[in-house]
């Protein structure tokens, strides 16, 4: 259903945006068709209106100061004359009506002026008019004569609607190409609806890539980028059944141990065999828990999830203690000293505080694991490059073993069989999470010494820059 309204969603937005400038064309269209009727029809009868009270003025004549106008009969049925509208006139003086109708406006609106003179709109005798103004200069300088022709609107109504009717083709134009948009719409969107048919008709577990040979170009980009999140989803599920397969085979051996343990504990004949057996238990119940322990952190270091990690500034010496307090059990029952070498002034980096302590606790395992009775292992600091070592007085690495010991399920040569081989693995894998590097060198002792070395400010800074 998502699928379908989001085609839906789509399809109007596509309209709307195709739509709205056609109909801003047509609106546009109407109001500059209106308004260039209106003054079209506006300046031809204008012209007409002003041309006759030109006329009409040229008949004023001025005796003794006076104006004198002789209007023949004819010539005002002449001026009155018109099938399909009115006309109205009037000659006077200072106010004083010489010939034609009283009352006729002198002034209204939408103004236009002319040489000969200016028109605009007014009522006169209850209907809507056209009233041209022209003037006659008279004897003296505050007299004049005005002439005033007006004429009722029908005739510039029909002009102006027969001008506008021209515009219906072009309406009628418009409204096709509206279909025709709407039309494309609809058919340019119809592979998405294959598409997404054909999708839909796919098993769930069906993880293939999307064939896109037939897809317009416009949606290869989503077809590649949906391809590269299935090869994703592919290779997370095929490194989660690696993983399922690598934790029933390293926990095959453990628990077998464990049930032939039971059984030897319940068919021992006296108190004394039980125990021991089930001391020896108590050693594989560890030596599991510590295997199930790494294979969670493993589990957690997918690349999938490493985006989702928070790094917080942390100082690793104040971490290093608390995760070292938790050894000192274990070192003493190896027999084995435990040192860390603190310097005057916190080293802080950013990390996140949880994986650093598994790759710190992996590397304090192995080395008291590795070292013999007797010995020493040694946490140490500095602060200039940032880093953290782990050195030990154990037998050491030999130098073409170095880069293979940290290979998942790789173990060192002289191991006690107690071993999986997974510490090394998960504390280069946390290291790359800090984008921090990994180097096993000899220690001074001749044993093997492990550093976790951080980027320094400046190239933190150049590699996010």
């Amino acid at each position: 259903m998502s699928g379908t309204r989001r085609a839906w969603w789509l399809r109007r937005d596509l309209l709307i945006w195709l739509m709205l400038p056609l109909l801003a064309v047509v609106a546009a269209t109407g109001a500059v068709g209106t308004f260039t009727a209106q003054r079209l029809t506006d300046k031809a009868f204008d012209r007409w209106l002003l041309d006759t009270a030109r006329s009409v003025a040229s008949q004023v004549r001025f005796v003794d100061g006076k104006a004198r106008i002789d209007l023949p009969a004819s010539t005002e049925a002449v001026l009155g004359y018109d099938e399909i509208d009115q006309v109205y006139f009037s000659v006077s003086e200072s106010g004083q009506l010489l010939a034609g109708q009283h009352g006729i406006p002198h002034t209204g609106t939408r103004l236009a002026s002319y040489r000969a003179g200016q028109a605009f709109d007014a009522f006169y005798a209850g209907h809507p008019v056209r009233v041209a103004a022209a003037r006659v200069p008279g004897a003296g300088e505050d007299n004049h004569v005005q002439v005033l022709v007006a004429e009722t609107t029908r005739k510039r109504q029909r002009a102006q609607n027969e001008v506008l009717m021209m515009l219906v083709p072009v309406g009628a134009l418009l409204l096709a190409a509206a279909a025709a948009i709407g039309f494309a719409v609809r058919r340019t969107l119809n592979p998405l609806e294959a598409i997404a048919a054909r999708w839909n008709e796919r098993s769930h577990a069906s993880l293939q890539p999307i064939a896109a040979d037939d897809m317009p170009r416009e949606l290869m980009p989503f077809a590649t980028a949906l391809n590269d999140l299935l090869a994703r989803i592919r290779a997370m599920l095929a490194r989660e059944q690696q993983f399922a397969a690598t934790v029933a085979h390293q926990l095959r051996t453990p628990l077998a141990g464990l049930q032939l343990g039971v059984t030897r504990a319940a068919e021992a004949g006296d108190l004394a065999g039980s125990r021991q057996v089930l001391g020896e238990l108590g050693h594989t119940v560890q030596r599991t828990a510590r295997l199930v322990q790494q294979l969670l952190a493993l589990g957690r270091l997918d690349p999938e999830v490493r985006g989702n990690l928070s790094f917080v500034p942390t100082d690793i010496v104040a971490l290093a203690h608390d995760v070292g307090s938790t050894f000192l059990e274990f070192a003493a029952a190896r027999s084995v000293t435990l040192e860390l070498d603190a310097p005057a002034q916190p080293v802080v980096v950013p990390l996140q505080p949880e994986l650093f302590s598994e790759a710190l606790g992996n590397l304090l395992d192995n080395a008291l694991r590795y070292t013999p009775p007797g010995g020493q292992v040694l946490i140490e600091f500095d602060a200039a490059q940032p880093s953290l070592s782990v050195s030990d007085n154990g037998p050491g690495v030999p130098d073409d073993r170095r880069e293979a010991v940290f290979e998942r399920f790789v173990r060192g040569q002289h191991v006690e069989g107690e071993g999986s081989g997974l510490g090394l693995a998960i504390v280069r894998d946390i290291a790359e999470i800090h984008d921090a590097t990994v180097v096993l060198s000899r220690s001074a002792s001749g044993g093997t010494c492990v550093t976790i070395r951080f980027p320094d400010s400046n190239e933190r800074a150049a590699a996010l820059g």
